[in-house]
């Protein structure tokens, strides 16, 4: 009898580990399909939608009029592989249509991507460069939500590679997310340094003197674009005549260390004097981070630096996203993203975006401070270009290419509690073309706000 028992017991216990396999094979099955069939030459993936509901990929086939995709073609991406900096390739899984229960989904399954992007006012911005290169880039600086995305030149996803050779530079890739010349926007960092080593008072009470160049403490000449100089200034008339003197002078002064420029530069994002880059993730998106070079506030290159050239690199993106921490008063920026919410094969919402903030960059007193400076100036120097809206706006140009070429850049924020946008806009090689920025900001603005 006790054999028999013994027997049962062992029947028994192979049955209870036969069953326990089955179910650990099911849910392996059930969890992996999706990967191999997403890997296979069947994959079947969803659609990605912006805001209102306009699709902004379809890997089905289906017919398009031509260009429908091609004014977010570079960020948006495809599933072909020759773009991996994408809405699409960081979030294939996300478009997953094949569920194990249900089987190959052709055309039922709901997988899609539901983004923030407002796609009426992408092509609107698109279509404002006129075939000029450069990119734009903008969001609600209260919740994050990405809203326009532009870079030129960029292509339609649905005509394909077959003339990849022949593809302009630049073409495959979103320029926002990447390190660029800053120009004079870069002084919005060095003004908030400024601010924070030494705060308002003592700033607005500085006068410097630009006579159209600045010899600096180690014998470097600092030019100004304007040649014949702006004579005296303080900070506020420094900053809406972009005056590289003054700014030169700023850096070299004995009552901001440049310990105290480093620290405010870091804890905005920026690697300096060869630090580790890290990136701005954006749902799965890699945007580069802001690096420049600080060694000595007697030198050019430390001064040129701290005025936007030299080796100061910030992404279109984290110009905007500065522009966050000052629009809101905080001094923390708002962290982009650009998926609203996520469906599966069934239609389930699957997650859900929330508004995330960085640790604080700046005080909120130095905000509030370089926002009113920034407001004056959109007030006395874009009211009439950008008319109707309360802007605070800071341009630049950067010297690229040896100095054979400049880009124009311009980065500013909405004052308007309906419409919450921070902006930044590039247009490249500006003698090149008629664009200007404060007319994509005109018509991005016009494209948001109707």
């Amino acid at each position: 009898m006790k054999s028999i028992r013994r027997g049962q017991r062992m029947i028994s216990l192979f049955i209870i580990l036969f069953i326990a396999g089955m179910v650990v094979l099911v849910v392996k099955i059930q969890k992996e399909s999706a990967f191999y069939m997403m890997n296979s030459d069947k994959q079947i993936l969803g659609k990605v939608y912006d805001c209102r509901g306009d699709v902004l990929f379809d890997d089905s086939g289906a017919e398009y009029e031509d260009n429908h995709f091609i004014d977010v073609g570079n960020f948006i991406g495809d599933a072909k592989g020759q773009m991996t900096n994408t809405l699409v390739s960081a979030n294939t899984d996300k478009l997953n249509n094949y569920s194990f229960s249900s089987g190959l989904v052709e055309k039922g399954g709901k997988a899609a991507i539901y983004t923030t992007l407002d796609h009426y006012a992408n092509r609107a911005v698109y279509d404002a460069y006129a075939g000029q290169k450069g990119c734009a880039v903008a969001y609600n600086y209260k919740t994050g939500e990405l809203l326009v995305n532009v870079s030129l030149p960029s292509l339609d996803v649905t005509k394909g590679y077959d003339d990849i050779a022949n593809f302009e530079s630049g073409t495959l890739m979103s320029k926002t997310l990447y390190g660029t010349v800053p120009g004079s926007t870069q002084k919005v960092s060095t003004l908030a340094a400024a601010l924070e080593v030494m705060g308002a008072d003592k700033l607005f009470a500085k006068r410097f003197t630009c006579t159209g160049e600045y010899i600096n403490k180690s014998g470097d000449v600092i030019k100004c674009h304007n040649s014949y100089g702006h004579g005296e200034q303080d900070i506020q008339q420094a900053v809406e005549n972009s005056c590289n003197p003054f700014f030169a002078q700023l850096v070299e002064d004995e009552e901001i260390p440049l310990d105290g420029i480093k620290n405010t530069y870091r804890k905005m994002g920026y690697a300096v004097n060869g630090e580790e880059d890290k990136f701005i993730d954006i749902d799965g998106i890699k945007c580069e981070t802001a690096s420049t070079t600080l060694e000595n506030s007697y030198e050019f290159r430390t001064q040129w630096g701290c005025i936007g050239q030299g080796d100061t690199l910030v992404s279109p993106v984290q110009l905007m996203m500065f522009q966050s921490a000052i629009a809101s008063g905080t001094g923390k920026m708002t962290m982009p993203h650009v998926i609203d919410y996520v469906t599966d094969v069934s239609g389930k919402t699957t997650e859900s975006s929330e508004t995330s903030f960085s640790d604080e960059i700046f005080s909120a007193a130095t905000a509030g401070t370089i926002k009113q400076i920034l407001l004056t100036n959109g007030a006395n120097h874009y009211s009439e270009s950008v008319g109707g809206y309360s802007l605070g706006v800071k341009s630049g140009t950067a010297q690229v290419k040896n100095g054979d070429e400049e880009n124009s850049l311009l980065v500013g924020f909405l004052d308007d509690v309906r419409h919450p946008i921070a902006f930044c806009i590039m247009i490249e090689n500006k003698e090149s073309s008629a664009v200007k920025t404060e007319h994509i900001a005109k018509t991005l603005l016009d494209a948001l706000c109707s």
